[in-house]
């Protein structure tokens, strides 16, 4: 019976999980899937710079699987570049920390505030309150 899958730390979810060629309808696409791992790993090392080492500890899982997550992401990512594909970031067994929420209109991720009020999106400028967002669901997905 193979060990159970560890669930790997993800700090910040993505700030939007669809990306796209610009002037082709997604309905005609290529579909590329990045898992919320992946995204974390290619967070950590190319955005923040991190060695593999401390990028691992910060996602809770050994270097080697680290190294294995950001080649795959890298990968994706290079294909949906290179082949005009939508890059699609979902699933993956992950624990998101934190508290988020999504716009219920251009779908942007901020830090929840609950009881709170956001003035206006930081990505499309709607007002609404932050109790009538979409929390963040990714957590624990497999």
């Amino acid at each position: 019976m193979p060990r159970p899958r560890k669930f790997r730390r993800v700090e910040r979810p993505p700030a939007f999980i669809c990306f796209k060629p610009r002037a082709v309808p997604f309905r005609n696409l290529k579909k590329v899937t990045l898992s919320l791992d992946e995204f974390e790993a290619i967070r950590l090392a190319d955005h923040e710079g991190l060695e593999h080492a401390e990028a691992a500890d910060r996602m809770n899982i050994s270097r080697p699987t680290f190294t294995r997550l950001i080649e795959a992401a890298r990968h994706k990512t290079a294909q949906a570049i290179v082949e005009g594909a939508a890059l699609i970031i979902e699933g993956g067994a992950v624990d998101v920390e934190g508290d988020f929420c999504r716009c219920p209109r251009c779908g942007g991720v901020r830090e929840h505030r609950r009881g709170g009020h956001h003035e206006r999106c930081g990505y499309c400028g709607t007002e609404h309150d932050c109790n009538d967002t979409q929390p963040i669901t990714e957590e624990k997905q497999s």
